[in-house]
């Protein structure tokens, strides 16, 4: 005798899905009564269907359903984004609460666009630290912050890496930068490391390098292809050839990055207007100036010099200091700082050509997006015209730099992390000659 097959039967809640299904059984099984409201008909299946809470929601979204508090706050703007479950307490929900967003009639969302670029002004505070872990941990955190902000480019003060010397005994101010120049290379792989982690460049204030016997203060600007160029301060004030023994550098150029063109001068540069020309006539869009002041005046020369700078030649200028004290530092024992970034003057750009600027002396990071289109249109169309209207016949600029446009140059043979760059011009021929015919010109006259 064949044994009877045992047959599974499984029982599920119906959903909206099934309805079709059922329809179908329902015309095989009465043909007649197929359009009629029976047991498996459309309508008195739908009356019966259970809704489940987040198919519930939709249907109240769609105007399906109407339901007294979700109904009134789509009215008023708000948008369903989901069903959250065990939300709360609720035995008529289930538990399920709806997940609903107010979007904000006032936000003002980040400009996009091949010609749109925001950047970071760090307001960094002098501290003791005990270690170089401690001081990338501080600085890790600010490129941090600018990276959770979209910025394209990070600035960073003048010698803030002088913060290192808080973790030694107390020496003179020349040997304390002859110390701090020890830290070049891990100065350079940290802040190296940080553009490509988070995909900016990063203009890494200032640091003492030794190059041969002198002591140059240089700007190290990262990008996030790992590449680093170096742009020294051209002129020393008598304060830091006096007490840290510090000389001028002899190159200057217009770096390209991923989002702009741009030139680094630091600090006292900034009152020479014949580098920021230099920059801005081979192309600089955006200045950075990473300063370190100590007092109130000092910091007004590079702010007033710096938005000179900006209406003269018609680029964006941004700055950062230091602020707060290192006591134990000698020649660094206070400071004043006041980020901020300025514009050219004029009806496309921000009231007083200031674009942002932060709080004296308070630690924080500034954030602007600057719109390139409009500076240069601002150049040929704007209420003055300072680029096209100079005086070539009355007075002619002749510059003896050779590197207007500088690119990194590393190799494996300059160590493991690339640690020496150099500049190379990439100047057309054109130019180098009219510029060689002024000053052999200049040369006769004398």
């Amino acid at each position: 005798m064949a044994e009877k097959k045992q047959i599974t039967v499984r029982v599920r809640e119906a959903t909206r899905k099934d309805i079709p299904a059922l329809m179908e059984l329902n015309r095989a099984a009465y043909p007649v009564l197929a359009g009629e409201n029976v047991v498996w008909g459309e309508t008195h299946l739908l009356s019966h269907l259970r809704v489940f809470p987040h198919e519930y929601a939709q249907r109240v979204a769609a105007g399906e359903f109407r339901d007294l508090v979700l109904s009134f706050q789509l009215r008023e703007g708000f948008h369903l984004r989901g069903v959250m479950a065990n939300y709360l307490r609720d035995p008529k929900s289930h538990n399920h609460a709806s997940l609903i967003e107010w979007l904000n009639p006032d936000y003002k969302p980040r400009p996009t666009g091949a010609r749109k670029v925001r950047v970071a002004c760090v307001q960094y505070q002098m501290r003791k630290v005990s270690a170089f872990a401690e001081f990338a941990r501080q600085v890790s955190c600010f490129v941090d912050v600018a990276a959770d902000y979209q910025s394209d480019l990070v600035l960073l003060p003048e010698l803030f890496s002088v913060q290192l010397l808080s973790r030694l005994d107390a020496v003179s101010p020349q040997e304390g930068m002859k110390k701090l120049a020890d830290y070049t290379p891990r100065f350079k792989k940290l802040m190296s490391e940080l553009a490509s982690k988070y995909g900016l460049t990063i203009i890494a204030g200032s640091h003492p390098v030794f190059v041969g016997k002198k002591l140059l203060n240089i700007a190290h600007v990262c990008l996030p292809d790992g590449r680093i160029v170096e742009q020294p301060k051209l002129h020393v004030t008598p304060n830091e050839r006096k007490w840290w023994g510090i000389s001028g550098g002899q190159q200057l150029g217009v770096i390209e990055t991923p989002k702009a063109k741009i030139g680094v001068l630091i600090c006292y540069d900034v009152e020479f207007p014949e580098a920021v020309r230099q920059l801005a006539d081979d192309g600089a869009e955006i200045l950075f100036v990473p300063f370190c002041t100590d007092n109130r005046q000092g910091y007004q020369r590079v702010r007033y010099c710096a938005q000179a700078r900006a209406i003269e030649n018609q680029i964006y200028v941004a700055l950062a200091g230091n602020v707060g004290n290192l006591p134990d530092v000698a020649n660094m024992d206070v400071q004043y700082g006041q980020a901020a970034v300025f514009t050219p003057s004029d009806f496309a750009f921000a009231r007083d050509g200031i674009a942002a600027e932060a709080d004296s002396n308070e630690e924080t990071v500034l954030i602007c997006d600057l719109d390139l289109d409009s500076l240069h249109n601002s150049r040929s169309a704007g209420t003055v015209t300072p680029r096209l209207d100079r005086r070539p016949d009355l007075f002619q600029f002749v510059s003896t730099f050779r590197t207007p446009e500088p690119t990194t140059v590393a190799s494996e043979a300059e160590g493991p992390l690339g640690d020496q760059v150099s500049l190379r011009s990439e100047r057309s021929e054109s130019r180098e000659a009219a510029q060689d015919g002024r000053i052999a010109s200049r040369a006769e006259k004398r």
